[in-house]
Order: C-alpha cells, then sequence, then structure tokens
C-alpha cells in the first residue's frame, strides 16, 4: 500500500487499524508473499495490495496448504488515491472481518 493512500484513509477515521510492511507491529519491507500471507493469517488482517504478479500463485500455495487469509482486496490500476480510500473507509465501516475470510476483491469495484 503507498504511503499516501494510509494517509487518505485515515483522513476518514484515524483510528483505523491501518499498517504497512516495514512498520512497526507489521513484517519488514522485503518479507516475501508467503510470509506476508502467514502474518496476515495469525494477527486477522486483511491485504490490500496492488502485487499481481506474483501474491496469487503464493495464494493459492497458501490455501492449498490448509492456510487461511482475513481477505484481500487488490488495487486496480484504473483506481485512484480518492476512490481507493474511500472504498476502504467504507469496507471498515460496514463489513466485520469474518465476512473477509478467504474472499477476494478488487478496488474500486
Amino acid at each position: 500500500m503507498p504511503p499516501k493512500l494510509k494517509t487518505a484513509v485515515l483522513r476518514f477515521d484515524p483510528t483505523i487499524d491501518i499498517l504497512r510492511v516495514g512498520e512497526a507491529n507489521a513484517p519488514p519491507l522485503g518479507t516475501l508473499d508467503p510470509d506476508i500471507l502467514k502474518y496476515l493469517e495469525l494477527s486477522e488482517r486483511l491485504l490490500i495490495t496492488d502485487n499481481r504478479k506474483s501474491m496469487p500463485g503464493h495464494l493459492e500455495k497458501h490455501w492449498s496448504d490448509g492456510g487461511h487469509i482475513w481477505g484481500l482486496v487488490w488495487l486496480r490500476s484504473s483506481g485512484n488515491l480518492s476512490s481507493w480510500a474511500e472504498t476502504i473507509y467504507i469496507i471498515w465501516q460496514v463489513t466485520e472481518a469474518e465476512e473477509w475470510i478467504d474472499k477476494l476483491d478488487w478496488i474500486p469495484i
């Protein structure tokens, strides 16, 4: 997630629990996709990413190994910072974490 996107989401609601890779309490920058997926499963966090190259294959492997995710949302290249931030905020407001288990989606929708 780009740093500006986190800032834009927090403008909607500064209490949203959002982390970026490389921040405190998150995996360090350079962490491999399989380890990101394990971290997300253990910490019960939804992933927002634009990684459409390597993540799909790692996600399939994670699932085939019996793993789960707490949701994954891909950023469409047709979107922009404003539409992505608003959609993330809406997801935060109107859904429950359990609704996202093993679900995938794209934003903007």
